[in-house]
């Protein structure tokens, strides 16, 4: 068996190499018999006389892997077991019950149904448990994700059985839920901020995000939005053409908004339709250092048209295009083919000719040298730098930087906050917190809106939270809570509501302590915005 593979792995390369040989040639001069035959026979050398056993698929999975390195940071291997799950995100969806879960002291707790989903439908409720899935009990130190996905998520159209524990409730309640498209959100948070300014948070560019864009634009619109706040912090990126559609949107016809290129791949441009829903109103968009790929297609766009202010912290710099090749056993290769350019010409994509190491020590470097909190200490060469129509100087060769920089504060930070983080102090004292007073606090708040404004944490509250903290082993420390206060009683207050309701009310409860939306405020309540960059700042 085991010559008769490689047999047929050499058929198979040496077919390969033979249908793509006028190409090679035509692009590089070189000999397939020289490349692809070469690893071919080196295999089966490896394997019908290497000393002891090998594993073949791994092998060529190890060789697969290691070549891509070679290349650039982006360009990956990814196995036929993995493509599903790295797709996932971006096709914006999977089939199961419809449920946002979290473990909770080895259970499962219901933090919401998805709206529309089929457990919705059925009436399952934030706050419920799941007791048992189709007989078998779903508590106790076997649960983790993993075990919870495996027999919630399943076919379209098939049938799960689970016993639900709801307080208030004696006897556990049955239901048979089928399966059905749950969708996956890449807007985390629409809502309106002060000034008739609407908020949207954008966690990344799949294949659903512009549905969910024109559906946020609706709602804002109806509640008067004039402003628009773009948050983009945290987006890793996405789809090429879904950073092309959503940049449309705020740019007039003709306007380029990106194009793309490789010494294989010839130039493409994107241009802006006639169909943008937001080309007249001032425009915000929020970027900081995990801000990468489409989500620097958009910004980058915005800022060279002077369509808007970028504000926040250098993005991330990933300008390469990568497109995905089939492999013959169903895995896949996403293979960098081009590079892609800001209108004014600029490349995003940040050097990363001293190996893939340094390249992602880059964001601890960044920080190390004081880049995250002092605008002054990022320094670009004559060479990169570019302007605008309006005149104003951008820079490329390594993210967007933004027109107002925003320093992040890293004084609330204090060990004393990472070990509550760490030790799930928060969620845990925030999910006991949100289960017993459940219906009480709705009916005192029936809406995020009302619950931002009259609930706070009390000092009983807090008394507890610390009790729970020591209980669940974080050394108290007088002076580091001190400064983490603020911070730890907006989260528990946003927390709360995140589970009362959902991820966006958590984001609307803490806007008071995001000190880049407040800069981002304050800039939106001047008549003309881009007159803050002209103004006198200390």
């Amino acid at each position: 068996m085991k010559i008769r593979f490689f047999q047929l792995f050499v058929v198979l390369v040496s077919i390969i190499g033979l249908s793509f040989h006028a190409f090679s040639q035509a692009q590089s001069g070189i000999d397939p018999k020289e490349t692809s035959q070469k690893f071919a026979a080196a295999l089966f050398y490896i394997e019908n006389f290497y000393v002891d056993s090998t594993k073949s698929p791994e092998l060529v999975e190890t060789a697969i892997v290691n070549m891509l390195k070679e290349l650039d940071p982006h360009s990956a291997y990814i196995s036929k077991e993995e493509l599903n799950a790295a797709n996932e995100p971006l096709e914006g969806s999977f089939e199961g019950i419809g449920v946002t879960f979290q473990l909770n002291k080895d259970t499962i707790l219901v933090i919401s149904p998805v709206p529309g989903g089929p457990s919705e439908k059925l009436g399952i409720l934030s706050g419920d448990k799941i007791i048992r899935i189709n007989g078998e009990d779903a508590f106790g130190s076997k649960v983790n994700n993993k075990w919870v996905m495996d027999r919630l998520r399943g076919k379209k159209g098939t049938t799960v059985h689970v016993d639900i524990f709801r307080q208030g409730r004696k006897d556990l309640i049955a239901y048979d839920i089928v399966r059905d498209k749950i969708p996956i959100n890449s807007i985390d948070a629409t809502f309106m901020l002060p000034g008739k300014t609407g908020y949207i948070k954008l966690n990344r560019f799949s294949k659903t995000s512009m549905e969910e864009f024109y559906a946020s634009m609706e709602q804002l619109e109806k509640q008067g939005m004039e402003n628009l706040i773009l948050d983009l912090r945290g987006n890793s990126g996405g789809f090429l053409n879904t950073a092309v559609e959503l940049s449309d949107e705020f740019l007039p016809e003709g306007k380029m908004i990106v194009y793309t290129e490789g010494l294989k791949s010839p130039r493409q441009e994107f241009k802006a339709t006639g169909k943008g829903v937001f080309e007249k109103g001032k425009l915000i968009v929020m970027i900081n250092e995990a801000s990468a790929s489409a989500s620097e297609i958009v910004s980058g766009a915005v800022q060279d048209w002077d369509r808007g202010l970028v504000i926040g912290r250098r993005s991330f710099g990933k300008g390469l295009v990568q497109r995905p090749f089939n492999l013959p056993d169903g895995s896949v290769i996403r293979l960098t083919n081009a590079r892609y350019y800001t209108p004014t010409g600029r490349s995003i994509q940040r050097p990363y000719d001293e190996g893939v190491e340094k390249y992602y020590k880059d964001l601890y470097e960044r920080h190390e040298r004081g880049e995250f909190v002092h605008a002054d200490s990022i320094h670009f060469p004559d060479s990169l730098k570019y302007v605008t129509p309006g005149k104003r100087v951008v820079y490329g060769g390594g993210g967007i930087m933004p027109d107002v920089f925003v320093a992040w504060d890293s004084t609330q930070f204090t060990d004393y906050y990472s070990n509550i983080i760490r030790k799930g102090v928060l969620n845990q004292f925030t999910l006991d917190y949100t289960g017993k007073n459940r219906n009480k606090m709705l009916k005192s708040y029936p809406d995020v809106a009302a619950f931002k404004k009259g609930f706070e944490v009390s000092q009983t509250d807090m008394d507890s939270f610390l009790e729970m903290a020591k209980t669940m082993g974080v050394e108290w420390d007088e002076d580091n809570f001190k400064r983490s206060e603020t911070l730890l009683r907006y989260q528990i207050k946003a927390l709360i509501a995140r589970n009362l309701w959902d991820l966006s009310a958590y984001y609307e409860v803490m806007t008071d302590t995001d000190e880049t939306l407040q800069r981002a405020l304050n800039i939106l309540a001047k008549e003309d915005i881009f007159s803050y960059l002209k103004a006198p700042r200390q």
